[in-house]
């Protein structure tokens, strides 16, 4: 019988799926701190991102107030929910996890465009608009005609599905008078093919699909200093497609998010997996932990394969694991017939004390379900703890959603939650070593 392969690491990184963003920034921040890290999860959840890093936009959630600047949001989150995230770390620390990932993603060409002490509104796939802290540089065109109400054309195509620039115009006009719209043939698709969006961008990095495209809208063109697309601009050269449609047009050139899964999302997978490679982190792509045990050093044994089968094809000792696979998605939780558990290492979960208090009775109650606090609760140092404050496991760490006390999607700090969270987890496992 073949041996099974072993891998010795200093740090473990279980999640780069469908939480994606705190195991991808515990990474990035573990490569630049020179931490001998192997990462570990299945990789298809960045897709599902819209490429905007949000930091903090919403609270509180019941009264739905929206917040321009972001950090004065946190303040005020902290000092109304001290068992936040976001309350393990300082200001500094929190706007050092910002800049060092934007800076990561901008050496992986893939820049992101910030006003660092205010939230820029961006434009959303159904035509609204919401607060957020980052913008990708092929969308903040976009934010900037938004603001300042430039004349604008937006553009869909025949057969593409779930993308309405006629909805978005509509939904912006009150507020966007000139605003217009505009659907034409995409370059050599007919009307009645049905088009998808990661077809659509690896078409135009082809010089010639470009200029077809250019020659398709000029004739509509009109007045408009803006020209806003679905997020179609290429996989791999996305600065060189929209500097192109630019150079065509003579305006400025700018994309929209679709709905998952989307473009921003696997331009972002794509190039964060090949810098973190090069940057020494030595990836399980597809895989998963089977099984975690803990060995009486404090160091752990991690077995890695096919979860749904339980074959083993690797085994990793390391000396310290950050969990950053997300909720229940991710696989990072379980929900159960009558609670939530932790499923590697059975952990405590911080849950309503019973299955009827998960959800309200309204689908939209302003007061949020209490399924979406649930998590792990962490100490000062981002390490999961037993219910009586302690932690369960000295090098044991957790970021992202599947901390406890927090509701990232009505709060609209997501991104912010997984970056700034795996940048504490990083940072206390170094402190360690």
């Amino acid at each position: 019988m073949t041996p099974i392969p072993k891998t010795k690491a200093r740090l473990t990184i279980i999640g780069t799926g469908m939480a994606g963003m705190a195991g991808m920034a515990a990474a990035c921040f573990a490569s630049a701190n020179h931490i001998d890290t192997v990462q570990v999860g299945v990789n298809s959840g960045m897709i599902y991102s819209s490429g905007f890093l949000d930091l903090m936009g919403v609270h509180p959630v019941e009264s739905g107030k929206v917040w321009d600047n972001p950090w004065d949001a946190i303040e005020q989150l902290i000092s109304d929910a001290p068992n936040h995230p976001y309350a393990r770390l300082s200001r500094s620390d929190i706007r050092a996890a910002m800049d060092q990932f934007m800076a990561f993603l901008s050496a992986a060409e893939r820049p992101y465009v910030a006003d660092k002490n205010q939230n820029t509104e961006v434009i959303t796939p159904v035509g609204t608009v919401k607060p957020t802290y980052a913008v990708p540089r092929s969308m903040w065109a976009g934010a900037k005609a938004l603001k300042e109400k430039q004349s604008c054309l937006i553009v869909d195509f025949w057969g593409l599905k779930a993308f309405s620039a006629k909805q978005i115009a509509d939904m912006l006009t009150p507020r966007w008078p000139a605003i217009r719209y505009l659907r034409v043939s995409f370059p050599a698709v007919g009307p009645s093919a049905d088009l998808y969006p990661e077809h659509m961008a690896r078409s135009l990095e082809i010089e010639s699909n470009r200029i077809a495209l250019a020659d398709a809208i000029r004739p509509d063109l009109g007045d408009a200093m803006a020209l806003g697309l679905p997020a179609i601009l290429g996989i791999y050269k996305p600065r060189e497609v929209r500097e192109h449609l630019e150079e065509l047009l003579g305006v400025a050139v700018f994309e929209i998010p679709t709905i998952p899964p989307s473009v921003p999302g696997t331009r972002l997978k794509e190039a964060l997996d090949k810098r973190l490679v090069a940057g020494g982190i030595r990836m399980f792509a597809q895989k998963r932990v089977v099984t975690a045990e803990v060995q009486k050093n404090g160091s752990f044994v991690l077995s890695v394969g096919d979860r749904a089968t339980g074959d083993v094809e690797h085994i990793i000792e390391s000396d310290g694991v950050i969990l950053a696979g997300g909720r229940f998605l991710g696989m990072g939780l379980h929900a159960g017939r009558k609670a939530i558990r932790e499923p590697l290492f059975d952990l405590p979960v911080f849950q309503p004390p019973d299955r009827a208090l998960w959800h309200q009775t309204n689908f939209f109650d302003p007061r949020g379900h209490g399924i979406n606090q649930a998590g792990l609760e962490i100490d000062a140092l981002f390490r999961p703890t037993d219910l009586a404050g302690r932690p369960v496991y000295d090098t044991l760490f957790a970021a992202g959603s599947i901390l406890a006390h927090q509701d990232w999607m009505r709060q609209k700090c997501g991104a912010g939650l997984a970056i700034a969270t795996a940048y504490g987890a990083v940072k206390a496992f170094q402190k360690m070593l």
